[in-house]
């Protein structure tokens, strides 16, 4: 190397992971300023002060970059997630989780784009371990007898409505963004999947059902295996009964 010369290998600019990081936010940097044609590998190099070279052997490839940052976008929203294991009223714990996640599609809207205009970034941990969390809120619902639909439908229509709301805003000339507009989704999707009084005390067995196999989840009973298994079966087809 000539005299003079900047190392700009990873070895040389800090640990990996440091230097996997600063990639990342240069990625970012230019993702939110310039747009996702704007983050080539060139361009991010010389933003985090590396040679192309150096992002290859970190990333593979320029996919391999936009998927590292997607994962980032993911933690990050997980970080914010907040978590409370017995809430007072569910139904408004759920109204809260989906503002936070709304918000956080707002406040980021390059990277939110990024992390959801690819159905392939679902696989990501930080997404998965993000909808566990979710499920979590579901799950409450159904123990309260507040679910008014299946547990995975309910889940899957609670994600589908924050990220079709976020996406749908983004999409909008801002003179045409109301805010009611999501506001009005979000009660929608709360009406499509919750019952504002237990269902356990309506007429109909598919709440109750719902309640009970929630219940049940994941805590010993005196059944046995068999029993367990036809239990299980009887109280999906009631509660699935919409």
């Amino acid at each position: 190397m000539a005299s003079g010369s900047p190392d700009t290998t990873p070895a040389a600019s800090g640990s990996a992971a440091d230097t996997r990081q600063r990639v990342i936010d240069a990625a970012i940097g230019l993702l939110e300023r310039e747009g996702r044609d704007a983050v080539t590998t060139r361009a991010v190099a010389v933003a985090a002060g590396l040679q192309p070279p150096a992002l290859y052997r970190l990333f593979g490839d320029k996919e391999g970059l936009l998927d590292a940052v997607a994962e980032h976008g993911f933690a990050a929203f997980l970080a914010s997630k907040r978590v409370v294991p017995d809430p007072e009223d569910p139904i408004e714990d759920l109204r809260d989780g989906w503002d936070l996640a709304v918000r956080f599609g707002l406040e980021n809207p390059a990277l939110y784009s990024l992390m959801y205009g690819d159905a392939t970034r679902a696989e990501s941990a930080a997404f998965r371990t993000g909808m566990g969390i979710l499920k979590g809120r579901v799950r409450r619902l159904a123990v309260a007898g507040l679910l008014r639909v299946g547990e995975t439908l309910a889940a899957n229509v609670i994600h589908a409505t924050a990220r079709g709301a976020v996406l749908t805003w983004l999409s909008m000339p801002e003179s045409e963004r109301d805010p009611a507009l999501l506001t009005t989704l979000r009660e929608a999707m709360v009406t499509a999947v919750t019952d504002e009084e237990p269902a356990v005390r309506a007429a109909g067995p598919a709440g109750a059902a719902r309640a009970l196999r929630a219940g049940l989840a994941d805590r010993p009973t005196p059944l046995t295996p068999a029993e367990q298994h036809l239990l299980t079966e009887w109280l999906d087809r009631l509660a699935d009964d919409v």
